[in-house]
């Protein structure tokens, strides 16, 4: 269960045409992690030898090289005046609305010719429940489950990244939610690797108190890294203290065809203009309205904020992340 590369699945893959034949700057987090940065760069190689008719450019927002300013830069030296820019993220949190789009508005103004049309974060669609469908059914299959235990008794234990975005936490329990419907799971608990409560350990000790005989980890992660890592060391080190239930933790999505598809969708979305982006929770909309309802200034596209990781958890005590939470930036 540890690699899901099907080169098989994706060369035969097709992919709808582009309206379009402009270059895709395709955006990740960034992460200093090396295994990390290059599983990205080889999603969007991959990508790329999908169809060939256009430019797409790798690039993130932070962490690691190349800057979303050098990717447009390269747009430009290949004399594109128009961009497509897709943010390969899952969820709509404060990367997506404020940050890219604060990193896109800098790496734009030095070239007043050019154009963007911005694509939205993966979000909750059918093509990748389908994919965690299909990761699922193999666990049930012999080979994954020695001891044939029904779903019945098993437990799923659905991980987010964790997000200082509200809106974002919410669309992970709901995906949680939609994963367990008419799974025949006993449960799911939705919990988080960072930021936001309740935390991997807190899931885990939750999970214990259904007393069922499997529990399943699913990381809801694009790609490999350190928080990966994080999780599967925590839950080797479950495994040890409790040697007679039977622990699984899944992989990230990595290269999957599913994937490519959503990408293809959304660069489409974005080509065309039909991009539509649900901002009624969004805290930084929220945070720009009176309380009369009147909308001062958005966030998403104005601005310049540049992100700061620091080795403290600002938000490890539970009561100080509720103080936190809704404020914005």
């Amino acid at each position: 269960m540890a690699n899901y590369f099907d080169r098989s699945a994706l060369n035969s893959l097709q992919l709808p045409p582009l309206p379009y034949q402009r270059p895709l700057l395709a955006i990740g987090h960034g992460t200093r992690n090396e295994r990390g940065r290059q599983t990205f760069l080889d999603f969007v190689e991959t990508y790329q030898k999908l169809d060939t008719s256009r430019p797409v450019i790798p690039c993130f927002l932070e962490l690691t090289e190349p800057t979303i300013q050098e990717g447009v830069k390269a747009c430009v030296e290949e004399g594109y005046t128009a961009i497509t820019a897709l943010p390969i993220l899952l969820f709509a949190a404060r990367h997506n609305k404020f940050d890219v789009t604060n990193e896109l508005d800098r790496a734009r103004s030095p070239y007043p010719q050019l154009s963007f049309n911005y694509g939205r974060h993966f979000g909750i669609t059918p093509k990748i429940i389908e994919l965690w469908r299909d990761r699922l059914a193999e666990l049930d299959k012999p080979q994954n489950n020695p001891h044939n235990i029904s779903r019945a008794d098993t437990v799923l234990l659905f991980v987010g990244r964790g997000s200082s975005d509200p809106d974002a936490n919410g669309d992970v329990c709901k995906l949680a939610r939609i994963m367990w419907e008419g799974s025949g799971y006993k449960t799911v608990e939705t919990c988080f690797i960072g930021i936001t409560h309740p935390r991997l350990e807190e899931g885990f000790r939750r999970a214990y108190l259904y007393q069922a005989k499997r529990i399943i980890v699913l990381p809801y992660f694009l790609f490999t890294g350190t928080l990966m890592e994080k999780i599967f060391n925590i839950t080797a080190q479950q495994q040890e203290q409790y040697p007679d239930l039977d622990l699984i933790c899944l992989p990230e999505m990595g290269i999957a065809p599913q994937l490519l598809q959503v990408i293809r969708e959304r660069e489409i979305e974005a080509q065309l203009g039909r991009v539509v982006m649900n901002c009624e929770m969004c805290k930084f909309r929220l945070a720009a309205t009176d309380e009369h309802g009147h909308e001062h200034h958005h966030f998403h596209n104005h601005g310049h904020h540049h992100h700061h990781h620091s080795t403290n958890d600002p938000y490890a005590k539970l009561e100080d992340y509720h103080q936190r939470i809704w404020q914005a930036p």
